[in-house]
């Protein structure tokens, strides 16, 4: 790394935690607010899509989404995530974090109007034309994981660079949060203006014609937050880091840093011979020896643990609601009417995100950067292993009458250490520990490793809870939660190190570096 490059590493490391910062984390941290909302409001509503699609007249069952329709609703976005994540991160290490962002959000503005504009003649080709909506609202999502992350890791110092990262991320919870809240005022105005029948008398056929703008509105919503941060997302600045060690221009990123920084950056430069620029045995590629020399076994902790982690993360938040009405907490079906069924379900997950999900993730923000990436992801998986199998095992005690409540708050504590824990540090430790050529594209591969098995919760999972039930699905989830402790050794600890150190980027290859001599201070 030649001299110039070095200096501007180094006064990022060192600079004070600045008014940007925090910018930063709200512009990037909308895209995930967006991201969590698009990807959960979905299972709110699936039960309310089958009323309206698929009862059929005279039938004694209220109505509901096909498996093969109802594993294609949930999983689609997946799809699209994971080939946006590869995508996206690809491209984000070789145009540069900057000029690809903001395609990522607009995608996601246009997908999510047009998912709740979903038309067609019948309901399966209603149900088609939201999956294609779902899966390139998805796509965008994807590309919003390995920038973001990238963005903000380069854009911060070691000391806050865990925090920063993680907050960003944390905005997550805040989407779960909002969706459940957005459809508790939708359903609760629609249940006030719009009347059902009485569903004492036949709770089955009391669904209103007007109950289909209430899955259409929810879903639109998420494009307002999505749409209010995009001019500032196109006014950020490419990372410093991004243009001295890839784009090998140190001057340009003194003056982004400087925009970043907001400080007076002081340059004295002296003009040398400079040598032909080499390719340098340190510029290895993804498929090299070198790579996997170096940061195989990396790759391998960040893919497995994220890929353990989504399996059981989106097999809990996706259906929780089936959880919830096997325990007796929310009644069957059968006996509510369609908007009476959508808000007690959004007012169940959306308890559970302000008592356990959203506190999980700003644990993780407080301590990332004082007790380690390492230690916060083992002790998560371990606390999700053992909550899991506490639910499991005696499950028939839970689901008594008087015992509800119990349940309930177990099942709210893996939740809590999921995102006091890996959920947080999996998105972490990808944007930290591979090189600024290839961070952005190693990211995504990691995170397209969690959507995958995200994927096979949204798929798998759907059809063990119908096939084994319950009970077996949560003993299921308890192993995976377990693999994930194991995996964890794979992975490095970041804290306190800054990210040349991590990548091996700190060290100096003077046979090949420029003599060119660049002064730079903070003044």
């Amino acid at each position: 790394m030649a001299k110039d490059e070095l200096q501007v590493l180094n006064a990022l490391d060192i600079a004070k935690t600045q008014w940007y910062h925090f910018t930063a984390i709200i512009i990037a941290g909308m895209g995930f607010f967006t991201d969590a909302y698009d990807l959960f409001c979905i299972s709110l509503v699936t039960k309310l899509l089958g009323r309206i699609y698929y009862y059929k007249p005279g039938s004694s069952s209220p109505g509901s989404l096909p498996p093969n329709v109802a594993a294609a609703v949930n999983g689609v976005a997946f799809v699209g995530t994971l080939t946006g994540q590869l995508f996206f991160g690809w491209l984000g290490d070789k145009l540069g974090r900057k000029r690809v962002y903001g395609i990522t959000l607009m995608l996601m503005v246009i997908c999510s109007l047009a998912s709740g504009l979903s038309f067609g003649r019948s309901p399966d080709s209603v149900m088609a034309t939201l999956c294609f909506f779902r899966f390139w609202l998805g796509f965008g999502i994807g590309g919003d994981y390995p920038l973001s992350a990238t963005i903000m890791s380069e854009y911060a110092n070691k000391k806050t660079r865990g925090a920063f990262i993680a907050a960003v991320f944390a905005m997550q919870g805040f989407g779960i949060l909002a969706g459940g809240m957005v459809a508790i005022i939708v359903s609760g105005a629609f249940k006030a203006n719009f009347p059902s029948p009485p569903f004492e008398k036949n709770p089955i056929r009391s669904t209103v014609p007007e109950a289909d703008y209430i899955w259409r509105i929810i879903l639109m919503f998420g494009a307002l937050p999505a749409l209010l941060t995009y001019y500032w997302r196109m006014k950020m600045p490419e990372t410093a880091l991004y243009t001295a060690l890839v784009a090998k221009d140190a001057k340009q990123a003194v003056a982004d840093m400087s925009k970043v920084l907001q400080v007076e950056l002081e340059e004295d430069r002296q003009q040398q011979q400079e040598k032909p620029k080499e390719k340098k045995e340190s510029d290895f590629g993804l498929f090299s020896t070198q790579f996997l020399h170096k940061h195989g076994l990396h790759l391998l902790g960040t893919t497995s643990t994220w890929f353990l982690l989504d399996i059981a993360f989106y097999s809990q938040n996706l259906f929780q609601k089936d959880i919830f009405t096997a325990i007796g907490w929310i009644p069957k079906a059968k006996t509510m009417n369609a908007i009476e069924e959508i808000y007690r379900i959004a007012r169940a997950q959306t308890l559970i995100a302000l008592c356990s999900t959203v506190p999980g993730y700003w644990f993780t923000v407080a301590l990332i950067d004082k007790m380690g990436r390492f230690r916060i992801q083992l002790m998560g998986f371990i606390f999700m292993t053992l909550f899991m199998f506490a639910l499991a095992i005696p499950y028939h005690h839970w689901t008594l009458p008087h015992n509800r409540i119990g349940f309930v708050v177990m099942y709210s504590l893996t939740f809590f250490f999921s995102n006091f824990g890996p959920n947080a540090t999996t998105f972490v430790v990808p944007a930290e520990i591979f090189p600024a050529r290839l961070r952005s594209t190693c990211h995504g591969i990691s995170a397209a490793s969690g959507k995958a098995g995200a994927i096979v919760g949204a798929f798998g999972f759907l059809y063990a809870a119908e096939g084994i039930g319950v009970q077996k699905s949560l003993i299921i989830l308890g192993v995976v939660s377990l693999l994930g402790t194991f995996f964890t050794f794979l992975v490095p600890e970041s804290k306190g190190k800054s990210l040349e150190e991590m990548s091996g980027e700190a060290e100096q290859d003077d046979g090949n570096q420029t003599q060119t001599s660049h002064e730079i201070r903070i003044a």
